[in-house]
């Protein structure tokens, strides 16, 4: 049976306002003592009014704009319905028919994953489960917590694609500076929904939701277990008939059922009659409205995104496609990639090698040291990072002019990194300096070659391992400060004049 999965992603971004959703309470209450930032309005009390928090607002269209999105003139509230111990009202207030912005899209490895709709809301409370008690907690700090809710078309065929889409979407969050999107600390929170259904066909199934996705390797995992899970069921002539639930157990690596899904009609949605309607204002056109928001204003200060940012770098600094992804995914690496290449082009002028084939090689060695040897070091955490751009330019360029070698380097970045000196303070106090095609080069691989007979016999005999052998000794005489494809070739050059 030929079957092809259906994949939609509902995202949940948690805004970091200074402010609640609808009151002025600390929107910091996750990181606070239990139950200490709480007001009337977040708890529901009868005879509050909620009042919208305009930065919120403002972020969710500047969010839709960034994401291709249509903007409504007019949008609004609604009030969900449904009980749930961490609901304060009963209700949440949420979008229904008139969101923010519908019909957006991303492409995502030469896909177009479209955006059906984008709209704000208010989180829930959050139950706490003391281990080994009989009871739970209810902290409603994170009630009325701004979030952004995301909903994409069915349009992904691959598990993979889904967990780009979603880093492509943090890297969008952090850029605009309107999340930290942190998917394990549940700053982006992801419900993935999947069907199958016959290849050539277009029928959309009844679907399965999958809750508990708090990482990228776990939404792959969950929907690549789910697609072997309903396939199973298809051959077995058991094919889903209804909508559910299920969570992701990462421990067990399986889904888990919860419960049958509701439909809209279930939420009994009717507009927010506390909230007035929002206008949006176009260029040349007049709101009355006391209360509305310039969309042209706001698109004018969107900053540079993350695929244009790629693409930049790829065409301005040389990078490949594939390093240019990397280094522009956080926005701090970015800034202080800009800062670090702007150092190394200005080397490049003033050495007249700007070629290119040396272009393209010096960037691959900047993003080698900046991908595999600093982020490591500095865990990612850019804004302590000790090495200032301009340093770390001049370490690229000393390895660029082979006056130290890889592994020099590695020690050389890890005393910077320690320490925030120069690269060739550090070269010199460490005496890290490559050591030349030089008299003290010669005497060495001389004296190497004389202490070791055995090994140079091997060598005569065509004996692979003793050349790495010899080679091994010189580099611990000259403490790894000589490339070893320059004492491999002097030492066949010594070796082969002896014989």
């Amino acid at each position: 049976m030929n079957l092809e999965p259906i994949i939609g992603l509902e995202i949940h971004v948690q805004l970091k306002t200074k402010s609640k959703m609808f009151c002025t309470c600390d929107n910091s209450g996750e990181l606070q003592p239990i139950n200490s930032c709480i007001c009337e309005i977040c708890l529901g009390h009868p005879g509050t009014l909620p009042v919208p928090n305009k930065t919120a607002i403002e972020w969710s269209i500047k969010t839709a704009l960034a994401l291709n999105c249509e903007i409504s003139a007019e949008s609004k509230f609604d009030r969900k319905h449904y009980f749930y111990p961490d609901l304060p009202k009963a209700y949440q207030i949420s979008q229904y028919d008139q969101p923010f912005g519908k019909y957006g899209y991303l492409d995502i490895d030469g896909v177009q994953i479209h955006i059906n709709r984008l709209h704000l809301e208010e989180d829930a409370a959050k139950l706490l489960h003391p281990t080994g008690k009989n009871y739970s907690i209810v902290d409603y700090n994170r009630a009325g917590t701004p979030l952004m809710e995301i909903v994409t078309e069915p349009d992904i065929r691959e598990p993979r694609v889904a967990a780009n889409f979603l880093r492509e979407l943090r890297s969008i969050m952090r850029v605009l500076d309107i999340s930290e999107a942190d998917m394990e600390k549940g700053h982006l929170r992801c419900d993935a929904n999947i069907s199958l259904r016959k290849v050539g066909t277009n029928a959309l199934n009844p679907k399965t939701e999958i809750k508990n996705l708090n990482s990228f390797k776990a939404v792959e995992r969950a929907l690549a277990y789910e697609i072997k899970r309903q396939k199973l069921l298809w051959e077995q002539g058991h094919i889903p008939k209804v909508h559910e639930t299920r969570g992701w157990d990462e421990a067990k690596g399986i889904t888990i059922e919860q419960r049958q899904k509701e439909e809209a009609h279930d939420y009994r949605y009717f507009p927010e009659p506390d909230i007035p309607p929002i206008k949006i204002k176009n260029a040349n056109e007049t709101v009355k409205a006391k209360s509305f928001f310039d969309l042209d204003a706001m698109r004018s200060s969107l900053p540079e995104l993350p695929a244009a940012k790629r693409t930049r770098f790829h065409n301005q600094y040389k990078f490949s496609f594939a390093d240019a992804a990397i280094l522009t995914r956080d926005y701090e690496l970015a800034n202080y990639v800009e800062q670090v290449m702007s150092e190394v082009l200005e080397w490049v002028e003033s050495v007249a090698q700007k070629e290119e084939e040396f272009d393209a090689r010096l960037a691959k060695l900047t993003a080698n040291w900046l991908i595999n040897e600093l982020a490591p070091r500095v865990n990612n955490n850019w804004s302590d990072l000790k090495i200032t751009p301009e340093n770390f330019a001049e370490f690229v360029t000393l390895i660029a002019e082979n006056k130290i070698t890889s592994k020099a380097g590695q020690q050389i970045l890890s005393v910077m990194a320690e320490t925030g000196k120069d690269p060739c303070d550090v070269m010199a106090e460490e005496n890290l300096g490559q050591v030349g095609k030089s008299d003290e080069l010669t005497e060495i691989i001389d004296k190497v070659i004389k202490s070791s007979p055995d090994a140079v016999a091997d060598f005569n005999k065509g004996k692979a391992n003793a050349l790495k052998f010899l080679l091994g000794a010189v580099m611990r005489e000259t403490k790894g400060r000589v490339d070893p494809q320059t004492i491999e070739k002097m030492l066949k050059d010594a070796l082969n004049k002896d014989a």
